[in-house]
Order: structure tokens, then sequence, then C-alpha cells
């Protein structure tokens, strides 16, 4: 007889894998880099999202280093809204300013390492 749990663990990983697949075949062209043949500052987000959602966290850092970052912004903005936080508005200030430092530097990282032609 088979264990519930282990059906459910089973089908779970199952449903994220063809998630993540389906993630990968529908990945957006950026508008940059299609007509200009430049990324732009948000250029890698999206691979670097599938990479982490593979468990592959070092190279999702190396494609994007904001991603983590982000992510856990978004997450806080939507409980802030659920839950009101006392202080949740200058939380998502100071993690906005941090998130958006992190993307600019890494795309003058990619600039003066000449990495932005495609």
């Amino acid at each position: 007889m088979t264990n519930p749990l282990s059906l459910t663990v089973v089908l779970s990983l199952s449903a994220w894998q063809g998630l993540v697949n389906w993630l990968e075949r529908n990945m957006l062209t950026c508008p940059s880099r299609k007509y200009l043949h430049l990324e732009c500052p948000g250029c890698g987000f999206q691979r670097s999202v599938i990479t982490l959602f593979r468990g592959d966290l070092r190279a999702s850092l190396q494609l994007y280093p904001a991603t983590i970052p982000l992510l856990f912004l978004l997450g806080f903005v939507a409980l802030h809204v659920k839950f009101d936080f006392r202080y949740g508005a200058a939380i998502i200030k100071y993690l906005y300013l941090g998130v958006a430092t992190i993307v600019l530097l890494f795309y003058i990282y990619k600039v003066l390492n000449h990495k932005l032609i495609v």
C-alpha cells in the first residue's frame, strides 16, 4: 500500500517541475536586447528565477544578483498588504532602495566588463 504523503510529495514535485519547464519555454523577449542588441538592467532576471526554482542558488546569483532580494521584497509587500505591519512602508522603502542599488551596481559591472553587447 502506498503512503498518501509520499504520493502527495511526488505529485507536488512533478507539478513544480512542470511549472518550471513551462516558465522556461515561455520566457519573454527583452525589447532592448532584441532591437538594440544591448542588455537592459533587467536582463537575466527570468533566467535567474528559473535557475533558482531549479535549486541552483550560485548560478542564479551569477545571472542576476538582485533576484533573491527582489523576490523577498515582493513577498514582504504582499504580506504588508494583507497584515498592514506597523513600519511596513518604511521597510519596503529601504528594501526597494537596496534592490535598486544592487541592480545599478550589477549593471555598472556589466558596462565596465563589456558584457552588454549581445
